[in-house]
């Protein structure tokens, strides 16, 4: 995927990274919102068709949510700013080809703290998908 300009400066995105921007933006808005606020958000001299691409792309994911307003989109985010970190690691991990390598890299680098907290969350997890 070739990475685009962020504006004057001519910095370059990383892979993701504008969609990343567009999430956290809907994640903090109050409620729906149009594309041009989304737009307004980022910054960056970003144009207002990619950010409709980037909208269109992160819906076709499951990520976000549209609903025609009169005759354009107003868009939400589907999760709250948790569950929209966790769809992000989910999206680093399928793009890696050793899915069990990056767990187990991931796990052992994890503080104690953290690691007992996933330990406990994956025993919550396994105890109530057997009710």
């Amino acid at each position: 995927m070739r990475e685009k300009s962020d504006g004057p400066q001519g910095r370059r995105r990383g892979q993701g990274e504008l969609e990343g921007q567009v999430l956290a933006a809907l994640g903090a808005a109050s409620g729906p919102v149009t594309a041009g606020w989304v737009q307004e958000r980022i910054g960056g001299g970003i144009a207002y068709t990619t950010v409709m691409t980037i909208l269109t792309r992160l819906q076709a994911k499951g990520a976000v949510a549209r609903e025609r307003v009169g005759r354009s989109f107003e868009w939400t985010a589907v999760a709250d700013e948790a569950g929209l970190a966790a769809w992000r690691m989910r999206k680093v991990l399928d793009g890696e080809a050793d899915r069990q390598a990056v767990l187990a890299s991931f796990v052992t680098a994890l503080p104690p703290g953290d690691e007992l907290l996933l330990r406990e969350l994956l025993e919550q997890a396994a105890a109530e998908g057997e009710d």
